[in-house]
């Protein structure tokens, strides 16, 4: 984790405390069970609740016991006896490290999924409020990156709003799969502890009992969730990248806010750089890359292994707080994001006409003209705008062959903008509902 990227919400669910507070609770529930069970006293759990309960657990002991048992459940469990005394020796009973540690990990993925969920709706209503703010302010639209058809820019914001409540939706799944829990001893057989100790942690700690866990839970469990997130990081980067080419110098029909006192570049003082949708695309490409590793952790041998824990030590932390710090980013980014109606009209209008080509072409094919011919006809014309800045419709207008099937008036209705966007209140009710 790089503090750069990082906010200190997110960092605070992976930290040492929060680890090893979640540890205690996992035990203390533990203990509650079995003390309804008649496995240990009760006194004995009341006495692990009220000495660990209020416990500020010292990172550097348990270090410093690890350094010696080279076990970190271990090292926990015997700075927890400090604390609680006699009465520890109840503590763990019937389970195994991969309990405390599966269980822990994924109420931290849930927690960092509870704060993804709302960087969403923050990106989901400044996408929607930038989106109706421009739903009738027409652009080109662009394939390839060379002019198409005519749009409006308040459509490239709800396409994005309509990806991103598709990301929404994966991660509340990933979310549900991911909040299982694990209190099943040596190999998952529950030989040691009856399963009911699992469904009341399960319970007290908002989670659900893994059907089945071997030692460890499944960690298909988790790649899907590590694939979940590299989904939504590379719709950052997509929309990202739409921002970026729009702020090229030749295009320049958006732009990052550029705060007063901004610098751009060491050398050039005129530079007015896409820097924040830039980083956005290289922490996009940090946090795909965890889904990898995620998925490779899926084949453990026989009833487990931990070479899925170096692996999750590292991805678990950096892949959520590094996607809460982008869609942070991203949001502020649409928040301010400068918009230039008038720069769009201009580059609609660079062409000269050549985007309203289709209109041209079909209306040709519904006078009667083969679709060669008028594609030939449409063409041999748009060329002319290309290569020698001809207007388009002087040089249809000038065309024999194409005012012998269209009249002057059929020409000059097809170069009607309106025409373009005449369904965008269709695309937003789609996309935003009838309201």
């Amino acid at each position: 984790m790089i503090p750069r990227y990082a906010r200190p919400q997110m960092v605070s669910i992976w930290s040492q405390e929060t680890k090893f507070r979640i540890w205690f609770e996992i035990e203390a529930h533990a203990c509650d069970a079995l003390a309804e069970l008649g496995v240990i006293p009760k006194d004995a759990a009341k006495t692990i609740w009220e000495k660990g309960g209020g416990a500020t657990f010292d990172v550097e002991r348990i270090d410093e016991i690890e350094r010696e048992t080279k076990h970190d459940v271990i090292a926990f469990l015997t700075h927890l006896a400090e604390f609680v005394g006699p009465d520890s020796r109840f503590i763990h009973q019937g389970m195994t490290s991969s309990d405390v540690l599966d269980t822990c990990f994924n109420i931290q993925l849930v927690r960092a999924s509870d704060l993804l969920l709302a960087d969403l709706d923050a990106l989901l209503a400044a996408l929607k409020r930038r989106a109706f703010e421009h739903k009738d302010t027409v652009t080109i639209g662009r394939s390839h990156g060379i002019h198409a058809e005519p749009t409006t820019f308040g459509v490239k914001l709800a396409l994005a709003y309509a990806e991103f409540d598709r990301c929404r939706n994966r991660l509340v799944a990933a979310r549900e799969e991911i909040a299982t829990c694990a209190i099943s001893g040596a190999v998952g057989t529950f030989a040691n502890i009856d399963p009911r100790v699992e469904e009341h942690v399960a319970a007290a700690l908002g989670l659900k009992p893994e059907p089945v866990s071997t030692q460890v839970i499944p960690r298909d469990r988790h790649a899907m969730y590590f694939a979940t997130l590299g989904v939504i990081a590379s719709s950052i980067e997509r929309l990202a990248t739409e921002i970026r080419h729009l702020q090229r110098t030749e295009v320049l029909e958006a732009e990052e806010y550029f705060s007063p006192g901004q610098k751009g570049s060491s050398a050039m003082p005129h530079k007015r750089n896409p820097v924040l949708t830039e980083n956005l695309t290289g922490l996009a490409r940090m946090v795909r890359s965890f889904a990898i590793p995620a998925m490779e952790n899926v084949a453990l041998w026989h009833e487990r292994d931990i070479s899925h824990s170096s692996v999750e030590r590292y991805i678990g932390p950096d892949a959520t707080i590094t996607l809460d710090f982008a869609l942070a980013r991203l949001t502020g980014v649409i928040d301010k994001l400068l918009v230039y109606p008038e720069r769009m009209d201009k580059n609609l209008n660079q062409f000269k006409g050549l985007v309203h080509s289709q209109r041209v072409l079909l209306a040709l094919t519904q006078a009667g003209v083969s679709r060669e011919d008028a594609y030939r006809l449409v063409q041999r014309n748009a060329m002319k705008v290309w290569e020698h800045g001809a207007d388009f419709l002087t040089e249809l207008l000038a065309d024999k062959d194409v005012t012998a099937a269209l009249s002057e008036a059929d020409l000059r209705e097809k170069f009607d903008l309106g025409y373009h966007t005449k369904h965008v209140d269709t695309i937003f009710n789609r996309v935003f509902g009838a309201a």
